[in-house]
C-alpha cells in the first residue's frame, strides 16, 4: 500500500514552483514585440518625405482668333472706396469693425462719446415742454379775455359801462392773440432745436455708407476723431477704409503714342503679378479723355469679365490689349509655362502629377509667347504638370501640391 502511494506522489505536479521555461518564453515574446516596434519607428522616421511642388493645369493654345496689339502694366483699383469718418469731432468709445470684415450698408462701425449731446438734447426737450405749457396758459387767458370782451360789449350797447372799459377789453384780447402767436413760434423753434440735437446724437453713431470690406482699422477707443485734420496729428480723421469689392477694375497708363490701338470694349487679357499663370478675361471700359503731360500717358480703365476673391486692391497687373480677327479661332496646341519644361539628356520633358506621384513625359514644343510655351505633342488637355519643385525629381517620387 505504501509503495502505491509513493508512486502516486511521484506523478503529482507541484504548481507552487514556476518552471524556468515559462519565464524564458515570456521574455522572448516581449523582446520580439519591442524589436518590432523599434523597427517600425525606424522605418517611419527614415521613410522618404513627399516633395512639395507647384502645379498648373494644361490649357489649350488659341491662335487665329485674337492677337496681342499692346502690352501694358497697371494696378487693381476700386471705383468705390472711402475712408469712413464722422460728421462731428468726438472721442471714440467703441469700434465695431476689424480688418477683413464684410459690412452692409448702414451697419454701425463705431460710436462716439454722446454724453454732452444727450444732456443738451434733454435740455432742449425740457425747453420745448415749457414752451408748450406756456402756450396752453396763454390760450386759456385768451379764452377768458374774449368772453369778457363779449360781456362788456353787451353792457356797452346798453350804455352801462363807459367806452374806455370796452377799449381796454379789446386791447387785452389783441395782446393775448399776439402773445399766442409768439409762443407758437417759440414752440416751433424749440422743436427745431430738439431736432438739431437729435441729429447730433445720431451723428455720434458712425455707419457704413455702402456694403464692402474693411481693409484697414484707423482708430481705437479713447482717440479723438474729427472730419478735418487737427491737433498736430493726434486727431484721427477716419474710423476705417471701406472698399466695395464688386467695383474692382484695372487702371493702366498707356503711352500716348500707342493709344490709337486701344478702343472701348476691346478684349483684354490680364495677368496678376501674384498669379502669373492665371489669365483673366477683361475688356476696356473707358479711355480717360486727358493725357498726363509729365509721363506722356493716357489712363485706360479695364473691367474684369468676372471677379474672383484672389483679386485684391492695389495688386500689380499686366494687361495685353487684343484684337479680335474675323477668322474663327483654331486650336494649335497646348500652352504651359516655360518653367514646366526641363531638358534631360538632350530631350525636353515635363513632370506629370498622377495619384500623388510624378511621371516623366517627353514633349515636343512648337514655339514660345512671353512666359508661355506651346506643346505640339506629348501632353493632354487637363493634365497637371509641375512648374516649381526640387531639381532631383525622379520617376515615381511622391509629391504634395502646394496651395496657391
Amino acid at each position: 500500500m505504501s509503495s502505491h502511494r509513493q508512486a502516486l506522489d511521484e506523478l503529482r505536479i507541484d504548481r507552487k514552483t514556476p518552471t524556468r521555461r515559462g519565464f524564458f518564453g515570456w521574455g522572448l515574446a516581449i523582446l520580439l514585440l519591442l524589436g518590432t516596434i523599434g523597427a517600425g519607428a525606424a522605418w517611419f522616421l527614415s521613410r522618404p518625405r513627399a516633395a512639395v511642388v507647384r502645379t498648373v493645369v494644361v490649357q489649350e493654345a488659341v491662335a487665329g482668333g485674337q492677337r496681342t496689339l499692346l502690352n501694358a502694366s497697371g494696378y487693381v483699383t476700386a471705383r468705390r472706396q472711402a475712408t469712413v469718418s464722422s460728421k462731428i469731432t468726438g472721442k471714440v468709445i467703441e469700434v465695431l469693425v476689424e480688418e477683413g470684415m464684410r459690412v452692409e450698408a448702414g451697419q454701425v462701425l463705431a460710436r462716439l462719446d454722446a454724453s454732452n449731446v444727450e444732456a443738451s438734447l434733454r435740455l432742449a426737450q425740457a425747453q420745448l415742454e415749457s414752451a408748450r405749457k406756456a402756450l396752453g396758459e396763454t390760450r386759456a387767458s385768451q379764452d377768458q379775455a374774449e368772453r369778457e370782451l363779449r360781456r362788456l360789449s353787451q353792457l356797452s350797447a346798453d350804455r352801462i359801462i363807459s367806452p374806455s372799459d370796452l377799449d381796454r377789453a379789446e386791447a387785452e384780447v389783441r395782446t393775448l392773440v399776439a402773445r399766442l402767436d409768439r409762443q407758437q413760434a417759440d414752440v416751433a423753434v424749440a422743436e427745431r432745436e430738439v431736432a438739431v440735437w437729435q441729429q447730433q446724437l445720431d451723428d455720434t453713431v458712425i455707419r457704413a455708407p455702402f456694403a464692402g470690406i474693411a481693409t484697414s482699422k484707423d482708430a481705437q477707443p479713447g482717440e479723438v476723431i474729427s472730419p478735418v485734420s487737427a491737433g498736430g496729428g493726434y486727431t484721427r480723421t477716419g474710423i476705417c477704409t471701406l472698399v466695395d469689392m464688386s467695383s474692382l477694375e484695372v487702371e493702366v497708363d498707356v503711352n500716348e503714342s500707342y493709344i490709337n490701338r486701344v478702343v472701348p470694349g476691346q478684349p483684354v487679357e490680364a495677368t496678376l503679378d501674384a498669379y502669373p499663370d492665371w489669365r483673366i478675361a477683361a475688356k476696356v471700359v473707358a479711355i480717360i479723355p486727358a493725357a498726363d503731360r509729365q509721363k506722356a500717358t493716357v489712363k485706360v480703365r479695364v473691367g474684369f469679365d468676372a471677379l474672383d476673391s484672389r483679386i485684391l486692391p492695389d495688386m500689380g497687373v499686366k494687361v495685353a490689349f487684343q484684337s479680335q480677327d474675323d477668322a474663327a479661332p483654331t486650336q494649335t496646341g497646348l500652352r504651359i509655362p516655360k518653367t514646366a519644361v526641363r531638358r534631360l539628356n538632350g530631350q525636353e520633358v515635363v513632370w506629370i502629377v498622377h495619384n500623388g506621384r510624378v511621371e516623366r513625359r517627353a514633349v515636343t514644343t512648337a514655339g514660345t509667347a512671353g512666359d508661355q510655351i506651346t506643346v505640339a505633342a506629348g501632353l493632354s488637355r487637363g493634365e497637371r504638370i509641375v512648374v516649381e519643385g526640387p531639381e532631383d525629381l525622379a520617376e515615381g517620387t511622391a509629391v504634395t501640391e502646394a496651395k496657391p
